[in-house]
């Protein structure tokens, strides 16, 4: 696969994949210090107690506005409101795709105030980075919402169907130019190149920093099409600047023309989950505390609010079925990074 140089993205937070590695290693220890010192004290006056239900931290690993943050404020709303826990405040640790939070969660070994999100573009970013840090050294807790992409082209593409498109992609992989919003975006690229037999050694990828700069590049033609969230891309569909041809989805939206890839012979339904994880060094009283007040918090109207106006799907799970799931993620996530670096 081949990619444009551009600025790196992820809607929740990504690495430019793994195409330039001194550049990600010189990124990830400037920002691993400039946030240090901007997360000391917040970490310091949140964490000065262990009692989750007097004052819990929520880590979003990336920038303030992005997915992570949105779901880590979403939830900080419902906590308040319900009076699940006295006090609670977000903190963000962006870089790396997600991989500098987990490091930093990772050394936060007994504060069982801590809350951190994770999801599909982690996971990634763990494997496209070989980082040091995986989800094995912090403790996941559940499973709560899952979000779908779309695959979209400009409102005057003469692609009119995934199959049209498919079709020019397969016999010019390189001279089709898809457009990535991060991690997660090309993985589904890369899960629907497998299923409709595309090379994706000869794929052209051009990475943009979220769903707004995607469908500028869409726009202005510097890319033919784009996989990318489709709460990112909804108003453009809806206002005529994008069609959509898929959803990767397993079914359709309630009220949706939108067709799945599913439907149209390419089974392509990989979800852009979030689970939430503790620190590790907890213990299992404490992680079982942990757990009630996630649960507690997805029960509330804030949060079913929250899911409706942020086009999530509720899929909650914990548990052994949750650790079960996690792990067969994990290995799938694994092979399609796999593929991407070939």
């Amino acid at each position: 696969m081949s990619t444009q140089t551009a600025p790196p993205g992820e809607r929740d937070s990504a690495p430019d994949s793994s195409r330039h590695p001194v550049a990600m290693v010189i990124y990830g220890i400037v920002a691993a210090l400039v946030i240090s010192t901007a997360t000391y004290f917040s970490f310091a006056s949140a964490s000065t107690g262990r009692d989750v239900r007097s004052n819990v931290t929520l880590i979003a690993p990336a920038g303030a506005g992005g997915g992570w943050d949105t779901f880590m404020r979403e939830m900080q709303q419902a906590m308040r409101t319900n009076g699940i826990t006295n006090n609670s405040q977000v903190v963000n640790i962006p870089g790396a795709g997600g991989t500098i939070g987990l490091g930093q969660l990772s050394t936060m070994s007994g504060q069982a105030n801590v809350l951190m999100v994770t999801g599909t573009g982690l996971v990634g970013s763990i494997d496209l980075l070989d980082s040091a840090v995986t989800h094995d050294n912090v403790r996941p807790i559940a499973r709560v919402v899952e979000e779908y992409n779309a695959v979209v082209v400009p409102a005057d593409s003469p692609y009119q169907t995934l199959d049209d498109l498919v079709a020019a992609w397969k016999a010019n992989p390189s001279g089709t130019p898809w457009v990535s919003g991060g991690t997660f975006d090309e993985l589904v690229l890369t899960d629907l190149a497998t299923k409709a037999g595309v090379d994706t050694r000869n794929m052209t990828v051009i990475p943009k920093s979220g769903g707004g700069e995607v469908t500028q590049a869409l726009i202005t033609h510097t890319g033919v099409a784009a996989t990318s969230g489709y709460k990112d891309v909804a108003d453009q569909i809806e206002g005529g600047r994008l069609r959509a041809l898929a959803l990767t989805a397993p079914q359709r939206f309630a009220g949706s023309s939108i067709p799945t890839a599913r439907e149209l012979g390419y089974d392509v339904t990989l979800a852009n989950w979030r689970a939430i994880v503790a620190p590790p060094g907890i213990t299992d009283e404490e992680f079982e505390t942990l757990r009630q007040v996630v649960h507690e918090t997805v029960q509330t109207p804030e949060w079913r609010d929250a899911i409706a106006r942020n086009q999530w799907t509720d899929v909650y799970l914990d548990g052994p079925q949750f650790e079960q799931w996690f792990g067969e993620e994990e290995a799938r996530i694994g092979e399609l990074v796999g593929r991407m670096n070939k």
